[in-house]
């Protein structure tokens, strides 16, 4: 799939932006199937760079949706991460911190972001389709410490994201993807697939020789009643699975149509979970 292709080498509105109508209210564009995943085709003399993103209901652009998150080992202990200079190669300079040993290098929410354009993007891939996407990693003093960008696919049909994937959050590369498409019912069944390299590997979890097929499922098991930060909200439950040669990961993700993935909570491949809450939304 093309909009994989550069990416492996859908999350919220704000209270007063969930209730306007997307910029774009015509359709101008068809949805073609790709491995699973519906994305938008436009007619070649459509070339406007917010074109993936002017007519998004949740991820609407110029929105941030910041994440709190914890590490729970496979005995239990709770953990965040930092950073670690000591060690040179940037994707696996991180090591894991307790809660209450915090210090200007740990990373303790994420910042989704939703960018305008197809920058930095389009130059590199000319027919690239997705919403753009950028990941903030806050400390305590509500810096970004490092930052990357990916994407999300949202149309009527499906919404469809990246995780975090910079340092700890490697870990979730080998985790079904946030996904829910419609109809949004109880009951509703999908699947996809994706190849994944061995430089996505960590020692501290897995390593493996090659490429692998992570091979997913999805279902919409329940409607449920959540708290959260914005009240009472009625969410989807979704629970996938993803399998592969070098074992099984687990998703369950709660979804609301206004407010998206309010909750992601992994079973990772090392037996290990990741947890993330939504905590806030802005406009920036």
């Amino acid at each position: 799939m093309r909009f994989l292709s550069f990416m492996n080498s859908v999350l919220f509105l704000l209270v007063l932006g969930c209730k306007s109508k997307p910029e774009n209210s015509v359709k101008n564009y068809t949805l073609v199937e790709e491995n699973g995943i519906s994305v938008e085709v436009f007619d070649s003399i459509i070339t406007a760079e917010d074109r993936y993103t002017s007519n998004n209901i949740t991820f609407k652009k110029h929105t941030e949706f910041i994440y709190s998150y914890k590490h729970i080992s496979p005995n239990g202990e709770v953990f965040l991460f930092e950073e670690d200079h000591n060690i040179d190669d940037w994707r696996y300079a991180w090591r894991f911190v307790n809660s209450d040993s915090i210090t200007q290098n740990s990373i303790l929410k994420v910042k989704i972001k939703v960018k305008p354009g197809l920058q930095p993007f389009l130059e590199q891939i000319p027919d690239y389709n997705q919403t753009v996407l950028q990941y903030n990693y806050i400390t305590k003093n509500e810096e970004s410490l490092f930052n990357s960008v990916s994407g999300v696919i949202e149309n009527e049909n499906n919404i469809w994201m990246h995780p975090p994937r910079d340092k700890y959050f490697r870990i979730l590369e080998l985790n079904p993807f946030p996904f829910i498409k419609a109809p949004f019912k109880v009951g509703n069944k999908w699947n996809w697939s994706l190849k994944i390299g061995s430089s996505w590997g960590e020692k501290r979890w897995k390593t493996w020789q090659g490429a692998i097929e992570n091979k997913y499922n999805y279902k919409i098991t329940s409607k449920k009643k959540l708290n959260t930060k914005f009240g009472k909200i009625e969410c989807y439950e979704i629970r996938a699975e993803a399998i592969s040669s070098i074992g099984k990961t687990e998703l369950q993700a709660l979804f609301n149509p206004k407010y998206g993935f309010v909750e992601l909570n992994y079973i990772n491949i090392d037996g290990s979970k990741t947890n993330l809450t939504l905590e806030d939304c802005n406009e920036f």
